[in-house]
Parts: structure tokens; sequence; C-alpha cells
């Protein structure tokens, strides 16, 4: 029986902590930038965990 891949498209989206949490980059900074405003931008700045029940699938999809 074959290895089961990993997604790959998914694993260069998530990275792991060295506690072993998964994070992401936070949606909605791509463009549109000043219909925003400053305080929202600002909140979707930087990275972010993920939720429980994300959690479950993505480590299924990322495991290799």
């Amino acid at each position: 029986m074959p290895k089961q891949k990993s997604h790959r498209g998914l694993a260069k989206r998530i990275k792991k902590t060295g506690s072993g949490k998964l994070m992401h980059r936070r949606a909605g900074r791509g463009h549109y930038r000043l219909a925003k405003g400053k305080k929202r931008f600002r909140r979707l700045d930087g990275t972010d965990g993920l939720s429980p029940g994300d959690e479950r699938i993505v480590r299924r999809m990322i495991r290799n």
C-alpha cells in the first residue's frame, strides 16, 4: 500500500509552532486596503490559530 501524500497547497499555508499548534495567515489583507480602515487592518495583521474543528481536518490533510 503506498503512503498517503500530504496536501501540498495547504501545507504551504499552515505553519506548525514548537508546541504543536497550527497557525495560519489571516484573510482579508490582499487588496482594498483604504476601504477597510486602520483598526481593522491592524486586527487582520499577523497569524492566528486554527479553530478546533478545522485543526482536526487540517492535521489529517498535512500529515506525512
